[in-house]
This record gives structure tokens, sequence and C-alpha cells, in this order.
């Protein structure tokens, strides 16, 4: 069994302290890893995560949940997660610059090779690691989850055009209908950017989530697009990256 390295990471954006979550396998001295960013959903970094983290470390990869809210804060009930993903919907920019400091987070962890660096988003994070490709943020490929492609921008003038793009969503994601889904598809081939979906029948919105009391009626657990869609990321990543 790999032995990890397992730390928190704290980093800042302007006066908010933010909490990452880092993972990476033992290194020897020189060595360097290729880095996934791991972007969470409305909730925070929460178990799920943790164990993602940990997850992607033991297949090679130097790993750091980064901290979107802020002192790693778990967002509880609609009105905190709404207010939340509306904050940061409506201004980019913090949007943006909070996903950057993650990434210069974990540029800073020694062993991290910069020539190879990818994103995973679940949920919020799924948009996340969309929208920074969007931006031209310097990345080589990304993973988004059941991401809420509604929230997707339409301006892909400034987006990374060396980075690849894998899109797992279910077909009856509410947040990531038909519509939007060929828009994003169409804003990737026209930013000369390769992407790749895999699109799961009868599957609602956070698939990889187990479901709990107050699962929302328009999201459910999958075993089979979860499973699926880990496969195939993994698959993404070692084309890209080992």
């Amino acid at each position: 069994m790999t032995q990890l390295v397992i730390r928190d990471v704290e980093y800042f954006h302007e006066q908010e302290r933010l909490l990452g979550y880092f993972c990476a396998p033992g290194m020897n001295q020189g060595q360097t890893l290729p880095g996934i960013l791991l972007v969470h959903g409305a909730a925070g970094i929460n178990q799920q995560m943790m164990d993602c983290s940990q997850r992607l470390a033991a297949l090679g990869y130097a790993v750091l949940a980064l901290d979107l809210w802020g002192e790693r804060r778990q967002l509880r009930g609609p009105e905190q997660i709404g207010a939340m993903l509306g904050r940061f919907a409506s201004d980019r920019t913090l949007w943006m610059q909070r996903f950057s400091a993650g990434r210069q987070a974990l540029l800073a962890q020694a062993g991290v090779d910069s020539a190879r660096l990818g994103a995973i988003g679940y949920c919020f994070g799924g948009t996340t690691v969309l929208e920074a490709i969007r931006y031209g943020i310097p990345l080589q490929g990304v993973v988004s989850l059941h991401g809420g492609l509604d929230l997707v921008g339409d301006d892909w003038s400034a987006a990374s055009r060396t980075a690849q793009v894998l899109i797992c969503t279910g077909a009856d994601d509410v947040m990531a209908k038909v519509d939007d889904l060929q828009r994003v598809q169409q804003a990737l081939s026209a930013a000369d950017i390769r992407w790749q979906t895999e699109l799961f029948s009868h599957t609602r919105h956070a698939f990889t989530e187990p479901d709990h009391p107050h699962t929302p009626p328009f999201a459910a657990y999958d075993a089979r697009a979860d499973r699926r869609s880990w496969h195939t990321l993994q698959a993404f990543f070692t084309e890209l990256f080992l």
C-alpha cells in the first residue's frame, strides 16, 4: 500500500484564510509528480473530497483539495449554499482568483511539476474547472463531474488552447441540460480545445455523492456513473501525464 504524505495547507486570497487538504505519495529527493487541483462542490471540503484526494494520491499524483469558501467552511442548507454560489457566480473575478490562489498553493509544494497540472471538479467545482479553462488559467487538463453547465460563460476568447477537457454528466441533470451541454461543447470546439463527454443515461445531478435525508429531488447517487466516471478520469490523466 502506498504511504501517503497528508497535511493541511494554509494559504490566502486577499484577507481570507484558505485551508486546503494536500495528499501525495512519498517522494524520493529530486522526484517530481503531476499535480491535481481538486475542487469541491457546494458543501466545501468534506470527507468525500478528502477520500478522493487520497485515492488520487495513491495513483501517483500530488493533490490539493483547494478551499473556495475560506476557513474550510462547511455549508448547510439551501440558504447558505444559495448565498455563497450566488456570490461567486456574480463575481467571476473573485471566483477565478480563489481558484488561482489554490493553484499557486499547489505549485508551492515541493516536488509538484508545473508542466503537468490538472484539475478535477465536482458539482460547482465542475463548473469551476471549466471556467478556469475559459479564463485561460494554465492547466493541461480538467475533468468536470456533474458540473453545473448552465453557469459556464460564453466568451472563450481567452481560453487555454493547450488544455484538454473531460465532461462527465447525467442525461437527467437539470443543471446540465442538453442545450447547455451542446453550447459548452460547441464553444470548446470553436476554441480549438480537445474535449470528451461521458453522458450517462437515467442519471441525475450529483451522481457521485451518497444520498442523505437532505438530498434534493433533482440529485441522486448513481453507482454506475460514479464507477465509470472514475475509470474514465483515470484513463484521461494517465494519457495526459504518466
